[in-house]
């Protein structure tokens, strides 16, 4: 399953693929870590200010589509004099080999990162096939 991985730099608000969307918030393509054990590939979301209510994770087919939506940040009392980000949601997609067992993928979130277990599929054991006679 060796697979050649390209490493981007560019960090930049994308629009979403298909249909308009509902609101007018930028939508950023999260940093991710992926690393595969000898059992599972394992993919690491970053997507902080993403509660575990607004992730949306679907599989079609081969394709995996991850979507963070940011909840605002609202202080009492307080006056924000500097954001080193601005707010937005997330969106990634990946195709997936025909290696992943896509019946079991488990999903978690603990500290704004989603952690994304991909299970390999077991090799398809040979057989014998019996000769029907007409």
């Amino acid at each position: 399953m060796a697979q050649e991985l390209k490493t981007t730099e560019r960090r930049a608000p994308s629009k979403l693929d298909g249909g308009e969307p509902t609101h007018s918030r930028p939508v950023f393509v999260p940093r991710t870590d992926i690393y595969e054990t000898e059992d599972n590939v394992v993919v690491l979301v970053d997507m902080p200010g993403v509660a575990s209510e607004g992730v949306d994770i679907t599989l079609e087919k081969r394709t995996l589509a991850i979507r963070g939506y940011a909840t605002d940040q609202q202080h009492d009392n307080y006056r924000q004099i500097y954001a080193e980000y601005g707010a937005g949601n997330y969106e990634r997609v990946f195709t997936l080999s025909e290696d992943i067992d896509r019946d079991s993928i488990e999903a978690s979130q603990k500290n704004g990162v989603l952690r994304l277990v991909l299970p390999k599929a077991a090799p398809a054991k040979a057989r014998k096939i019996q000769l029907k006679m007409a």
